[in-house]
């Protein structure tokens, strides 16, 4: 009887090991297209939640030759899987690539993820008997300085031959090229283009190479309108690496007054990205020619100088779109209220103070509310049955298989597609069945989804407390700005790796964790040992205090330090003092300034979860320091 007991205990995790070995050997097959060895092991896991994906894998290496009938079969089969639509968008890519329409046309109105290529084919089968409806929408795709898929080549060609894309959208679209630096559109345009507007390749090309060279040899005082696109071209490429030196080269007689402006503008926008307290005299000359990027950015400039009222005329040049979006919406509140206009600015605050954001919160406590947490008036928790129904569901149980075969990217697909038009109930099930079995970041991914029904235990889990606590007291950290931070960082997946090489719940660089490894003594330390829970913790928070204590304890600049690197924390502080907040809004990197906002906003969560002594995030960010010679000094080794 004990032994009857003992093998229905091990059953289950044995035929899962057994399983999990089969899919990933499947799954190995299908990468190296070995169909005979994926066959064989399809018939071992016909009966798993994975077949759908073995089916995938055996038809997608045939795809190109398949009977129509079996791969509708599949299509049409009854399941619910993202590989469906991925089968269909790889097909409905083929079937445009072989001109047949009418299969395509049967299939595409099903397709979920549609993407250029696919829209582009889907306008080649409408300009059949649409042609002129098909190339008005493909000039709709024509305005990017990217490139397009070559689905999309014959409608271009054909709109332009046909008038519907102008020589004016010719010369936008160079414009747009230009000024992403994509060389090869801009010369697949330049034959497009009029004796009035052609440009020169070969100054083209000499103008990428060196720029300063090209403009000491163009000695035309009326340099035709081709050729001053080049020069303006060639001074933007200047202006990336010092608008100080591409001024030097600027000659503005040579340009009509909107070229000028175009000029000034990106000038701008190069010199407040450098932290240049001239960007805004720049922004000011180049008037209303300002595209939506180059109006964030002079808010910003404006911001950096601290000047409130040019914050605000800057936030109304926006259109009505880019204005409704938080950031802009804080800071015109903000000016609002440094020109003594409160009535105005609380109710910008009031209405921003529903959302739970960085921004949010900020404006909670500009009306002296504590927190935007305390306004939620439901308190839902999900009950077994609940979370007993999204645990029955095939997706969830896919992408759970998938999480635990480390198919990571899959995995993530599979979540998504199951919980897609789930309520808030329901997403909080969800999160709370993946709280359940360790996928913490699906867990707060539809703990973050909800809509008026929240559960910020959820969106703001705290594991590995115990393991996480002896290295917090060892380095003296606040827990709120670890937990704040490892939120951003990896959303505690323990074998979360970056594009970069970091690792880990903290997110490490190898060279970080070999140098903190040197620092803190650990004798033979291997690279292999980042990827372990407790040295990944313990080099991380060892890091996190270095970074802290090198920027005067100041949260905000450790933050920025982690995530960009401790130079070029140092080097955005400004002239003279700046609040905390608008140091943050002003990172010349993206990805910094959105990491640095959340880390600060998880924070502040963090520590209302934990109990702490309340503290207003406004506090938390504080006033950064002005540059000085001493705070401009790198420390020995930094990394």
């Amino acid at each position: 009887m004990k032994l009857l007991l003992l093998s229905l205990l091990l059953f289950v995790p044995t035929a899962w090991a057994s399983q999990d070995a089969d899919f990933l050997a499947a799954n190995e097959a299908f990468q190296k297209g070995n169909a005979s060895r994926l066959d064989q092991y399809a018939q071992k896991l016909k009966r798993s939640d994975l077949d759908i994906y073995v089916r995938y894998y055996q038809l997608r290496l045939k795809l190109e030759t398949a009977e129509a009938s079996e791969v509708k079969r599949f299509l049409t089969q009854n399941d619910d899987s993202p590989v469906i639509d991925r089968l269909r968008g790889e097909w409905l890519k083929i079937l445009g690539k072989q001109q047949k329409w009418t299969l395509f046309n049967s299939e595409y109105s099903r397709v979920v993820n549609s993407d250029a290529e696919l829209t582009c084919y889907a306008l080649q089968a409408r300009y059949l008997n649409q042609p002129d409806q098909a190339l008005r929408e493909a000039r709709a795709l024509w305005f990017t300085g990217k490139d397009m898929p070559s689905s999309c080549t014959p409608l271009f060609e054909s709109a332009l031959s046909g008038g519907v894309i102008s020589e004016e959208d010719a010369w936008q679209r160079l414009k747009l090229a230009l000024e992403s630096s994509n060389l090869s559109v801009a010369r697949s345009i330049t034959s497009r283009l009029s004796p009035q507007h052609a440009i020169s390749t070969k100054e083209l090309d000499a103008s990428a190479q060196n720029p300063a060279h090209y403009l000491k040899q163009v000695s035309a005082e009326h340099p035709r309108e081709g050729q001053r696109t080049v020069m303006l071209f060639a001074l933007l490429r200047l202006a990336k690496q010092s608008p100080d030196i591409a001024l030097t080269y600027w000659d503005a007689k040579k340009f009509t007054t909107e070229e000028q402006q175009y000029f000034y503008g990106w000038l701008g926008y190069e010199a407040v990205r450098k932290q240049d307290d001239q960007a805004l005299r720049w922004f000011k000359r180049a008037g209303n020619h300002l595209n939506e990027l180059q109006l964030a950015w002079r808010v910003r400039a404006a911001l950096r100088v601290q000047n409130w009222a040019e914050v605000l005329n800057s936030v109304e040049m926006m259109n009505e779109i880019q204005q409704r979006e938080s950031a802009w919406q804080y800071w015109k509140a903000r000016a609002l209220q440094a020109q003594g206009r409160s009535a105005d600015a609380t109710r910008i605050f009031s209405n921003l103070s529903n959302e739970y954001n960085f921004y949010g919160q900020l404006a909670c406590e500009e009306l002296s509310k504590t927190t935007n947490i305390g306004n939620i008036p439901v308190s839902y928790q999900p009950d077994r049955q609940s979370v007993a129904r999204v645990a029955e569901l095939i997706g969830i149980q896919r992408a759970t298989t998938l999480y635990r075969l480390a198919l990571r990217t899959d995995a993530l697909k599979e979540w998504a597609w199951a919980i897609r038009g789930f309520s808030d109930q329901e997403l909080l099930a969800a999160a709370e069945y993946a709280k359940r079995n360790s996928m913490f970041d699906r867990a707060i991914n539809a703990a973050d989804k909800t809509i008026s029904t929240h559960d910020f235990n959820l969106r703001y889990l705290a594991p590995y407390r115990s393991a996480l606590h002896p290295h917090i007291q060892d380095n003296n950290l606040d827990e709120a700005w670890v937990y704040g931070l490892m939120r951003q960082e990896s959303r505690f997946v323990t074998v979360a790796k970056s594009t970069v090489g970091a690792a880990g719940l903290m997110q490490i660089m190898p060279s970080t964790a070999r140098w903190v490894a040197r620092k803190m003594g650990l004798k033979n330390y291997r690279a292999s040992m980042i990827d372990e829970l407790d040295t990944n913790l313990k080099l991380g928070t060892y890091y996190m205090k270095n970074v802290l204590s090198t920027f005067d304890d100041d949260p905000v600049l450790a933050s920025a330090a982690y995530n960009a690197g401790p130079g070029r924390a140092r080097r955005w502080r400004g002239e003279s003092a700046l609040e905390g907040a608008i140091y943050a809004e002003t990172i010349p990197f993206d990805e910094t300034r959105d990491y640095v906002k959340k880390v600060m906003s998880n924070t502040s969560y963090y520590a209302i979860q934990f109990g702490a002594p309340w503290r207003s995030l406004k506090t938390r960010l504080g006033t950064i320091a002005a540059k000085t010679a001493a705070n401009q000094q790198a420390i020995p080794n930094e990394k």
